[in-house]
């Protein structure tokens, strides 16, 4: 059980490829830290950094306090559950979980204890004499896991280890993850995935993480609700963000946004002098949209229904405002008797707008 600390962590390949740059993430004893982001951002890289499998080109890593840099893998303290489970096929499920714990001598007492405790933790007590052939993916995968389990580990690391189960089994094996975490709240867990469920509903904490860089750091709901920037808004929530070009001027203490040049409203957020009268981005979540219904209603946008999907617990409406520009999506609850070619008028609460520079930065976060 430990603290982990990155300072100026970086990786440059041999050819000068410079893949991570400059990551600073301190992580606590006990955090389920999830990291997230699209392929080839450089999550699963960060991992194998703290694991030992890839060399650290600059910066430090520290675990309790000491630099780990060129400490070799199997003496970090750390426990990895890759993405294949890696089981040995002519091993019982039993003897996959006592191996390691062979290797390191330890008595044939003390090895059953740990092996069955970790069994019970994980629900594999009646699957210890059976061959990993004989088992579910779901079950093997929990196998791996529990393999890490009796090593008592400083840190477990997780590399996207739902990614070949289907859809079923995932969120079964999620479920279990999230129960083994509650039952181990003093174990740190390091968790890789490209999924955004598995990221919002296990951790603690959130690393977004896009080409080699972080992007924001902070508890899933923060992530979703007080998105950094324009690519952690549209990474968080499905359907994605929708994002509006704007102009913006300031009238006292609102910001006043002009949206496709016609509709013009207020947001409660100050400006510098030096912001006032510039492009802008305006943010909106597709959750977040309703229906005008009434006059007294702000219009935001206002378009054709080009697109309707019917997901039985909401309604997905593709509106277009003008050819030529993006879809806005709204989506509503519940099953909705709306037709393609009809015309809507679309709002929100001002609580629920966001409103990023031209660069792409949110100005609630400066």
């Amino acid at each position: 059980m430990a603290d982990l600390k990155l300072t100026n962590v970086k990786k440059v390949y041999d050819n000068n490829v410079e893949v991570m740059r400059d990551i600073n993430l301190d992580i606590k004893q006990g955090e389920f830290i999830v990291f997230v982001g699209p392929s080839g951002c450089g999550k699963s890289t960060l991992l194998r950094m703290i694991s030992g499998l890839e060399a650290i080109s600059g910066g430090t890593l520290e675990i309790d306090g000491d630099v780990v840099n060129d400490i070799p893998p199997a003496l970090r303290g750390i426990a990895m559950v890759f993405q294949s489970y890696a089981l040995y096929p002519h091993m019982t499920v039993y003897d996959n979980m006592a191996f390691s714990l062979q290797i390191a001598k330890l008595s044939k007492e003390d090895i059953d204890q740990q092996v069955r405790k970790a069994a019970d933790m994980l629900q594999l007590t009646s699957y210890l004499d059976r061959l990993p052939k004989a088992l579910s993916g779901g079950q093997r995968q929990r196998v791996a896991i529990g393999r890490a389990i009796v090593r008592q580990p400083k840190v477990f690391l997780f590399d996207e280890p739902l990614s070949n189960l289907d859809a079923a089994l995932r969120v079964a094996t999620r479920m279990e993850i999230a129960n083994l975490k509650e039952s181990m709240p003093k174990s740190t867990m390091i968790y890789v995935t490209h999924d955004q469920v598995e990221a919002m509903t296990l951790a603690d904490r959130i690393v977004l993480l896009s080409a080699g860089n972080i992007e924001q750091v902070g508890a899933p709901l923060d992530l979703y609700e007080n998105p950094a920037n324009v690519f952690v808004a549209k990474f968080i929530g499905s359907p994605a963000m929708n994002i509006l070009p704007a102009s913006i001027t300031q009238t006292g203490n609102d910001t006043q946004l002009t949206l496709d040049t016609t509709h013009v409203f207020n947001m409660p957020i100050a400006l510098n002098a030096s912001e006032q009268g510039l492009s802008a981005q305006f943010g909106i979540r597709p959750e977040d949209l309703k229906v005008c219904q009434s006059d007294e209603d702000t219009v935001l946008v206002e378009g054709e229904i080009a697109f309707v999907e019917s997901l039985g617990e909401a309604t997905l409406l593709y509106v277009k405002t003008k050819e030529g520009a993006d879809f806005v999506v709204a989506k509503l609850s519940g099953t909705l008797n709306y037709k393609r070619g009809e015309r809507v008028a679309l709002t929100a609460k001002p609580e629920k707008m966001h409103l990023f520079n031209a660069a792409g930065d949110n100005y609630r976060q400066r």
